[in-house]
């Protein structure tokens, strides 16, 4: 792994990183708002093009959504579930993309298909989605646009995937985030 300063929090030039314009490989336990000690830079291209077809399908699943978040979960380079935010539809606060997602593929294939397999989303997981990532043992979470990011926009409970992590240690996660998150970020409308 090689070590750096960066981050890719876009909290601004007082971080020293460029927001989203920067894609990362977080370890687990590693981010902190300000730097990230343990870092890597994202894989070569094949995986990369592997993360932009897989967030491909979140995006067209935020598209169809009733607020713009999308999901698809990935195990052994084939998807086995998606889901797009359905709380305003279903009257239900819990039914953000990542949660449909993940219950999807539990209703199907049982929790052994989560254990290391890789969801992704099309904005960085609340406190809430992130929870159930853990619980379900995903190896990998790739997230297109960011809390910060996000929050430009939209109310967000202002708590990094990462730093959730770096509380989980019974269930480590690598984490990538800034993977097509102009277009994540475009399903969005400016705040007035």
């Amino acid at each position: 792994m090689m070590m750096a300063d960066i981050c890719n929090c876009a909290r601004g030039p007082a971080c020293g990183c460029r927001g989203a314009s920067r894609r990362v490989v977080v370890a687990a336990f590693a981010c902190t708002a300000v730097s990230l000690a343990t870092t890597r830079f994202a894989a070569a291209a094949p995986a990369a093009d592997a993360d932009e077809r897989f967030m491909r399908i979140a995006l067209e699943e935020a598209r169809r959504a009733d607020f713009p978040f999308g999901a698809a979960i990935v195990r052994d380079g084939r998807l086995i579930a998606r889901g797009r935010n359905l709380g305003r539809t279903t009257d239900d606060p819990t039914a953000h993309g990542e949660m449909v997602a993940i219950r999807r593929a539990l209703a199907t294939r049982g929790s052994k298909a989560l254990r290391g397999s890789t969801l992704y989303t099309t904005g960085e997981p609340c406190a809430m989605c992130m929870g159930a990532i853990l619980w379900c043992h995903f190896g990998r979470l790739v997230f297109a646009a960011s809390v910060e990011q996000l929050a430009t926009r939209i109310d967000q409970i202002m708590i990094s995937s990462a730093d959730l992590a770096s509380k989980a240690t019974f269930a480590p996660i690598s984490i990538t985030a800034g993977v097509l998150a102009d277009e994540a970020m475009a399903l969005f409308p400016e705040r007035k």
